[in-house]
C-alpha cells in the first residue's frame, strides 16, 4: 500500500470513528506505527485531521482525497512553493491556474498554519483547475471558487467563455500563474490557445501577478502568449536557472527571486 493509499484509508477510518490511534490504525493497514505517525503528521500538516497524544481526531472536513493526490515534482518546486505561499496575505483572494507548480503552491498555502483565524480573516481561492479546487474544498479553513467551462483532461483545466464569463465578475488580489515558457522577448506562454484565453483574462483581473516557473521554463517558447512581462510583479525560479536567462530577465525591469 503506497502512501496516497494509505492516506485514503486512513481518511476513511476518521470519517467512520473521529478518531484513530496510531496503534488501531497500523493493525487495519498493516503498516508499522512508525509509518502510522509519520502519515498522522502529514495529514495534520495538511490540515486533514488534528494530531493528539497517540492519535489524530477529524477536523471538520469530507474526507476524501482526489483520486490524482501526489506530492508535485521535486525539491525545485516544492521550494519554489514554499516560498510563494508565504507570500500570501491570509485573508487574500488568490487565483491559481492548473500545472503541478501551481498545485505545489496551493498545497503548500492551505497547509499554513496561520489561515482561518477568525471568519473575518478567510483565505479564498480562484481556480479553473479541477485537481486544484478538488483538494481545496477539502480544506474547511478555506473558501474555494471553481470557475465553469470546458475540461481539459490533460491539466484539469476548465476554459472557454464560461469560465472567462465568470472571471468578469470577480477580482483577485493574487495570481499564482503557471507557465509553459516565459521569456524577456514573448513573455509568459503557454501550449493551448484556450488555455491561454482564461489565463489572460485572470491576469487582467489581478493587483498582483506572480508566475512560478522551474528553471527548465526560462528563456523558452510556446505556442500561446499570456502576458507581456510588464504584466507580471514576480517571477519565482529555481537556483539551477541560467545565469544569462536570468540577466535577460531582470534587464526588462521584472522583479525575479530565486530560491
Amino acid at each position: 500500500m503506497d502512501r496516497p493509499q494509505r492516506w485514503n484509508r486512513l481518511l476513511e477510518l476518521l470519517a467512520d470513528s473521529g478518531r484513530l490511534s496510531v496503534e488501531e490504525a497500523a493493525e487495519r493497514l498493516g503498516v508499522s506505527p512508525a509509518t502510522v505517525r509519520r502519515d498522522f503528521t502529514a495529514l495534520a500538516e495538511q490540515q486533514l485531521a488534528t494530531r493528539t497524544h497517540g492519535g489524530v481526531v477529524a477536523t471538520s472536513v469530507a474526507y476524501e482525497l482526489p483520486t490524482r493526490y501526489r506530492q508535485s515534482g521535486g525539491e525545485a518546486k516544492q521550494r519554489i512553493a514554499e516560498y510563494t505561499a508565504a507570500l500570501v496575505d491570509p485573508s487574500a483572494v488568490v487565483g491559481f491556474n492548473g500545472g503541478t507548480t501551481t498545485t505545489a503552491v496551493a498545497r503548500a498555502l492551505a497547509g499554513r498554519p496561520d489561515l482561518g483565524k477568525s471568519a473575518d480573516d478567510q483565505l479564498t481561492i480562484v481556480t479553473n483547475a479541477l485537481n486544484i479546487a478538488g483538494e481545496m474544498v477539502l480544506r474547511p479553513h478555506l473558501r474555494t471558487i471553481c470557475l465553469g467551462g470546458v475540461a481539459r483532461r490533460e491539466s484539469y483545466e476548465l476554459h472557454g467563455p464560461l469560465a472567462e464569463r465568470a472571471l468578469a465578475e470577480l477580482h483577485l488580489d493574487e495570481l499564482i500563474l503557471g507557465v509553459n515558457a516565459i521569456s524577456a522577448a514573448g513573455g509568459a506562454q503557454c501550449r493551448h490557445l484556450d488555455e491561454a484565453g482564461v489565463n489572460t483574462e485572470m491576469v487582467r483581473r489581478s493587483h498582483h501577478v506572480i508566475v512560478v516557473a522551474t528553471a527548465d521554463k526560462l528563456e523558452k517558447t510556446a505556442l500561446a502568449r499570456i502576458c507581456a512581462l510588464e504584466d507580471i510583479d514576480l517571477l519565482i525560479t529555481d537556483a539551477a536557472a541560467d545565469p544569462t536567462a536570468l540577466t535577460a530577465l531582470r534587464a526588462t525591469g521584472l522583479r525575479v527571486d530565486v530560491v
